[in-house]
């Protein structure tokens, strides 16, 4: 198969590392999603049988940049995705947009939030963005993939262990996780599938930034410390809201495609990771 990956971020960079490694031809496009006529271009040189997007601003360090950042945060997060799939529309080829869980908050009654449930956060620029994308998106030939507070196995920005750690001051709520390897693993077998609609691609269970924090001490620095805060306390020192939400991952399960427990996962993460941290002078 031939995949076509716009956004050569973090995200765009595992996907190429698998699919490769899988034997599939890849192209990584630094094009700009907005831009109608180099997207077309793109598409049409390269003649994929997919259109993958991981290009999105999600704000660095963290989403509070989305809300000084508004025109960026939309242009990237809903124009850049409607140019994909009119040029997509064109030229009948399959879209897979890379979305997120953080359009919801809570436990949904202890059942998980699930593809069809409406979002219910909107305290964030960035969380609207992506809701009013998926919005968009969803009644079109089109594969929506929700990533969520991922972990990799190695020290990389993006990484919310590597996050974590420069804290010394956490909240600690129940959460959905994704693992890097395994959310790309079992999008890559949703696309081959070619499957559509949206699809929660989490690791099943919940677990807290502490109970994260308390492997890696276990695993990685038995001297590293930290205490909690409230999220009232947060709200006080971030220019935005954050979400904490559980997702129902039974929709990936009845696919046929099951991923590690997240306790599990984060212990056998974490136990690589620490082979990727340098090594003191």
């Amino acid at each position: 198969m031939n995949f076509l990956i716009f956004g050569p971020g973090w995200m765009g960079n595992k996907f190429l590392s698998q699919l490769t490694a899988q034997g599939q031809t890849v192209i990584l496009s630094r094009a700009n999603i907005t831009d109608e006529l180099a997207v077309l271009h793109e598409i049409r040189t390269h003649e994929p049988d997919f259109v993958l997007n991981c290009a999105g601003k999600k704000g660095t360090p963290n989403v509070d940049w989305c809300e000084t950042h508004k025109e960026e945060t939309f242009n990237s997060n809903v124009l850049g995705p409607m140019v994909l799939k009119k040029a997509c529309e064109q030229t009948n080829t399959f879209l897979v947009h890379l979305s997120t869980g953080c359009i919801y908050d809570g436990d949904n009654g202890g059942k998980g939030w699930s593809e069809k449930d409406p979002p219910n956060y909107f305290g964030s620029f960035y969380s609207r963005t992506k809701a009013m994308a998926e919005d968009l998106l969803s009644d079109g030939n089109v594969l929506l993939l929700r990533l969520r507070m991922p972990i990799s196995y190695f020290p990389e920005p993006g990484n919310l262990v590597t996050k974590l750690v420069k804290y010394r001051r956490i909240i600690s709520v129940a959460n959905s996780i994704s693992i890097v390897d395994d959310f790309v693993r079992a999008s890559i077998e949703l696309m081959l599938k070619r499957k559509k609609g949206i699809y929660n691609v989490t690791n099943p269970g919940v677990i807290t930034h502490a109970q994260v924090l308390d492997l890696y001490k276990e695993i990685i620095d038995p001297s590293f410390s930290y205490s909690l805060m409230s999220t009232q306390e947060l709200a006080i020192i971030t220019r935005t809201g954050r979400c904490n939400c559980i997702m129902d991952t039974s929709k990936l399960q009845s696919e046929g495609i099951k991923l590690p427990n997240i306790h599990d996962a984060v212990r056998n993460v974490l136990v690589e990771y620490k082979t990727h941290l340098a090594k003191p002078e």
